[in-house]
């Protein structure tokens, strides 16, 4: 078991869900229970399933619950073209939210790597 507040994974899983939460309070209030919905949801779900699979109690299972994060990290990546492609975000945010993304994936496939299972 691993106590999922001290993962570094984690703070970035949780740093990138509050960004896009800032990111979609500026998008139009048609879209709330549309992209802004979606978009909570993935970001949100990133950490949780993190913190579900530190609860388990094999390695494997851990391994096993980092897959849904990755998931939902290209998700979230498909919904930001969309929220480019109709002027919801400009360029730089697009870019930023991107490279946390990107960091994300690449640490957690390092982190399951590193469960060895």
């Amino acid at each position: 078991m691993h106590n999922y507040k001290e993962l570094k994974i984690w703070m970035k899983e949780f740093d990138l869900a509050e960004s896009f939460y800032k990111t979609v309070s500026k998008f139009p209030d048609s879209e709330k229970y549309g992209i802004i919905s979606q978009l909570k949801r993935a970001s949100i779900s990133v950490p949780s399933n993190t913190t579900e699979g530190a609860s388990r109690k094999s390695q494997k299972d851990f391994s096993h619950f980092l897959s849904t994060p990755l998931g939902s990290l290209f998700e979230i990546e498909m919904r930001l073209v969309i929220a480019i492609r109709i002027k919801y975000i400009n360029d730089k945010t697009l870019n930023e939210l991107i490279e946390q993304i990107n960091e994300l994936i690449k640490m957690i496939i390092g982190f399951k790597r590193q469960l060895k299972v």
